[in-house]
């Protein structure tokens, strides 16, 4: 997996705004400001996309040279989806996490298949979901799944019939 930094539209970097949000969080509730936190709020920043709690880890064990522990990295995801700084996803079995901050809504390609995952920019969509008026409730944002065959596995899928077919 290549990790890239998660910038906004205007390319500033996002990390000083999550920071301020996780400080003041944590001066606000007595929580310990720990290296920890701090790291792993690096490490998902840095990072374009979809990724594992075993990604996650082995990013900070392979680039950071900061290991954590697997209950350090629960606990902590944790408090960033409460704190809407990243969010979950479940993939078809699997789970993914998002940092989410300043980030558009979009869309997600799932291939039944193969099981991967494309982001998909619809402004259409977003424009109808935020037009959309919904009783005594405040969007923050959406996710929407698609799901089918990725053109990859169509391919092998067809390629497979043909085979059998001229067997």
């Amino acid at each position: 997996m290549r990790w890239f930094m998660k910038t906004t539209k205007n390319n500033e970097n996002v990390l000083p705004a999550v920071k301020r949000i996780l400080d003041n969080y944590l001066e606000m509730n007595n929580h310990r400001k720990t290296v920890e936190r701090y790291e792993i709020l690096k490490a998902v920043y840095s990072i374009d996309g979809h990724f594992t709690i075993e990604e996650l880890g082995d990013l900070l064990t392979e680039e950071y040279k900061f290991p954590v522990s697997r209950a350090t990295l629960y606990n902590t995801l944790r408090l960033f989806m409460e704190l809407r700084l990243i969010i979950r996803h479940r993939f078809q079995g699997t789970t993914k996490y998002e940092a989410c901050y300043a980030d558009d809504d979009h869309c997600h390609q799932i291939c039944t298949v193969c099981g991967k995952v494309i982001e998909v920019r619809a402004p259409e969509i977003s424009h109808a979901i935020n037009d959309l008026r919904l009783k005594r409730f405040h969007k923050d944002g959406f996710s929407l799944y698609i799901y089918g065959i990725c053109s990859t596995c169509q391919a092998q899928i067809t390629r497979k019939k043909h085979y059998q077919k001229n067997k």
